[in-house]
């Protein structure tokens, strides 16, 4: 059955510093920071959320239904979707608007920062979930703020179970809103700095949230693994040493498309998980969020 993704579609122009930002940001002075990072190298990706969701999704031979607004560059976009065979009735495009873009910067570390242009993203919310698609599962991405509120109540108004991603988005809402996100969503699904900051803004730890009607909280920790909770007890899947460390940019959304595959066919959220820890190992050995394959040991895993 096909899976509902809302999230962003975007551009991502993705550079690398040889160096680590903790050697170049004084943290004494970051009150006057002015800092400057030379990226000898730099690319243009097809990204955002929904896009590379909906590529993992696509490769583990899943059904993804993108929900997403792109600006007057999107003919470039629509058509690479379109190749995968890829449903784009719901990709709205904003005339009077660029797509959302993403300037990435990644140190030798693995860590990034990221300047986000969110453009024809911020339309998203014109959009409505639809509904009588027999839709089995969702996930409810970063997008743009009115947009995630609004489909997160449409989803659970239609009886669609969803997954509440609220990736770097998460800052964008108070206490109260995440406590109705909370109260909608089926899983949760953090990183786990963005799982601290969840438990700081709602005054609830994992242990409390998972014990609540929530059928899972899954915490990516990177390297490794993730933990998952259910029912007020933490459950661990180590993580898998990857060959190759390129570029960790789309290893979170492939976890999720993974995530989505296996919820969508029943299985334990556990199963699920690992699925996730395999296809981002797989992505980070690749540049960009839709570049790499998937072996038919991966997908026959599913």
């Amino acid at each position: 059955m096909p899976a509902l993704i809302c999230g962003s579609l975007a551009y991502d122009t993705i550079t690398n510093f040889p160096g680590r930002f903790a050697q170049q940001i004084l943290p004494e002075q970051v009150h006057i920071l002015n800092v400057s990072f030379l990226v000898p190298t730099l690319r243009r990706e097809f990204g955002g959320c929904a896009g590379n969701i909906a590529y993992n999704l696509r490769l583990l031979g899943g059904e993804p239904v993108i929900m997403a607004t792109l600006g007057a560059d999107s003919q470039d976009y629509l058509q690479r979707l379109q190749e995968w065979g890829v449903e784009t009735a719901y990709v709205r495009v904003i005339e009077d608007s660029y797509t959302a873009q993403a300037i990435i910067i990644t140190d030798q570390d693995n860590n990034q920062i990221t300047a986000f242009h969110p453009g024809a993203m911020q339309s998203a919310h014109l959009t409505v979930v639809p509904t009588g698609r027999n839709l089995k599962v969702a996930i409810v991405a970063p997008d743009g703020r009115e947009a995630m509120l609004q489909h997160a109540e449409q989803l659970a108004a239609a009886g669609i179970p969803f997954i509440f991603d609220p990736g770097q988005g998460l800052p964008m809402f108070d206490a109260s809103e995440l406590r109705r996100f909370l109260s909608l969503a089926s899983w949760v699904a953090v990183n786990d700095y963005e799982a601290r900051m969840l438990c700081d803004r709602t005054g609830a730890s994992l242990e409390d949230l998972s014990t609540s009607h929530l059928q899972g909280i899954v915490v990516t920790l990177g390297a490794d693994g993730a933990d998952f909770w259910i029912a007020g007890t933490r459950h661990h899947v180590p993580g898998i040493p990857a060959e190759q460390e390129v570029d960790p940019t789309g290893c979170g959304d492939a976890f999720r498309a993974a995530l989505l595959y296996g919820l969508e066919r029943g299985w334990p959220l556990g199963r699920c998980v690992d699925l996730g820890n395999r296809l981002g190992v797989l992505k980070i050995a690749h540049r960009g969020g839709q570049n790499h394959p998937a072996p038919p040991e991966l997908v026959g895993l599913s």
